[in-house]
């Protein structure tokens, strides 16, 4: 199993990180380079707990589709994703949120596995465990902009960068 560990210090309120972290529209602005949208389950607005998205997008030159569900959150501070169908073994998701004496630390913990046994472990240490880092980093950036930008004093969710 490859493992991806982020951390993003946002200077904004936990609870609006945690907002725009799983907004489904502002997840499909952070991947507009591999077209990705909703198509099935929560396709709009916040995702909640025990929701699922299915998610189609272009990676590798090919139109892929995954489903994954919420299977826990505490609200403000985590929420887990996984894989229910899709082109991984396995994939497990979870989003951490710390106050800070600034703002906010966004920790991604993002475990994956590709199918294939030997050849899907050579992949991703030589090119798919890079690819998505990348893919989480251009995420995370896009809600540490929205974020940082047009955040209010009193953290309440502003207008969607259009």
């Amino acid at each position: 199993m490859s493992r991806i560990y982020l951390e993003t210090l946002i200077d904004a309120n936990i609870q609006y990180v945690f907002d725009l972290a799983r907004d489904i529209d502002l997840h499909q602005q952070s991947t507009s380079r591999t077209n990705e949208k909703a198509i099935a389950g929560r396709i709009s607005g916040l995702i909640e707990g025990n929701e699922t998205v299915t998610w189609r997008a272009k990676h590798l030159g090919i139109y892929q589709t995954l489903t994954t569900k919420i299977i826990s959150m505490e609200k403000p501070y985590q929420f887990t994703d996984v894989m229910l169908k899709g082109a991984f073994k396995s994939l497990h998701h979870q989003h951490l949120f710390k106050e800070t004496k600034g703002g906010t630390l966004m920790i991604d913990i993002f475990e994956f596995e590709s199918p294939l046994g030997i050849i899907g472990e050579f992949f991703n240490i030589i090119f798919l465990t890079n690819y998505l880092k990348k893919f989480l980093i251009e995420r995370n950036e896009l809600i540490k902009t929205v974020a940082e930008t047009l955040k209010s004093p009193k953290g309440a969710i502003q207008p969607r960068i259009e």
